[in-house]
């Protein structure tokens, strides 16, 4: 664009200059020419950016790939169909309702990671390889959700991303585009499927609860059944212990109730009158603790 704009005012500076000699014709002549050079040299200079390649086709055939930098065409026999993007470009897509191996409709959001490694295959090859690549990239995932199980599906997902990468790679290769990478971001379930599952873990999770308080229960009946074989052949500590827990529960509780059984018996706690005398007495302790722990009262 600068450089039309230079060529046209010299061109109009020399026009001027013989519009004042009285060269009216020449001076009209001259502003064409100068029009019609600016135009000229202007379309046949171009400046391709760092990151495009440009295609230029010769009469309607492949002539040559320039770029990056300055470069020169012949107007009007020369055509850029392409201004090629060399960077890594991401293109999202996804699939919508499709049925897994075993019959969940899903939707899939993912996202691709792809550059152009062969401009001219990218020109020549394929009409638009930018819509291409996306209906190659849907057709790829709904492909891959119909041969995977729903489980797969959402703990895989790097698995899935990597067998996608590869399916997509084949198809676009001959187009003359790298595949880096492909991206599952989300698969969404039915609702009614999700409050399922949830239901199915938690109660996973209670009978993984049960199983573990059970087998505790079986750890704590294995250390009763130690601590009987310690006490079957000493029943004095087995006496000593028995009053102990007798002691413990009497200090929480100063009541409590025994129901005569062969478990008092055995443990070998005495009367009745016994155990009345021990409980008054425990609370009378109790009682005398709590006044001496009150301030004295003055007359």
């Amino acid at each position: 664009m600068l450089v039309f704009f230079v060529i046209l005012g010299l061109g109009a500076a020399f026009a001027f200059a013989s519009h004042q000699i009285g060269a009216e014709i020449t001076a009209i002549a001259i502003a064409v020419c100068a029009f019609v050079v600016a135009l000229f040299v202007s379309a046949a200079i171009q400046v391709a950016d760092q990151w495009d390649r440009v295609v230029i086709l010769r009469l309607g055939h492949f002539h040559a790939l320039k770029g990056p930098g300055l470069f020169f065409i012949i107007p009007i026999i020369d055509a850029i169909p392409y201004w090629i993007d060399t960077r890594v470009i991401t293109t999202g897509f996804k699939a919508e309702k499709t049925l897994t191996k075993d019959t969940v409709p899903v939707d899939v959001d993912a996202v691709l990671f792809w550059k152009v490694i062969d401009p001219k295959k990218a020109a020549l090859d394929v009409a638009d390889y930018k819509s291409a690549i996306s209906w190659a990239s849907q057709t790829a995932l709904r492909d891959v959700i119909g041969k995977t199980m729903l489980s797969d599906m959402l703990e895989g997902r790097d698995k899935i991303s990597s067998l996608l990468q590869k399916i997509i790679d084949e198809r676009t290769e001959p187009w003359g585009i790298n595949v880096i990478s492909v991206e599952v971001k989300d698969v969404l379930i039915p609702a009614g499927l999700e409050d399922a599952m949830s239901m199915q873990a938690q109660a996973e999770r209670e009978r993984q609860a049960r199983v573990i308080l059970g087998d505790a229960e079986r750890q704590i009946a294995e250390k009763f059944a130690e601590a009987g074989k310690s006490y079957e052949h000493n029943p004095i500590a087995f006496h000593l212990r028995a009053m102990n827990m007798l002691y413990e529960g009497l200090k929480e509780n100063s009541t409590i109730v025994i129901v005569p059984s062969t478990a008092v018996e055995s443990m070998q706690l005495g009367g009745l009158a016994g155990m009345t005398a021990l409980t008054m007495g425990l609370g009378k302790d109790g009682t005398n603790g709590q006044k001496e722990g009150e301030p004295a009262t003055r007359q």
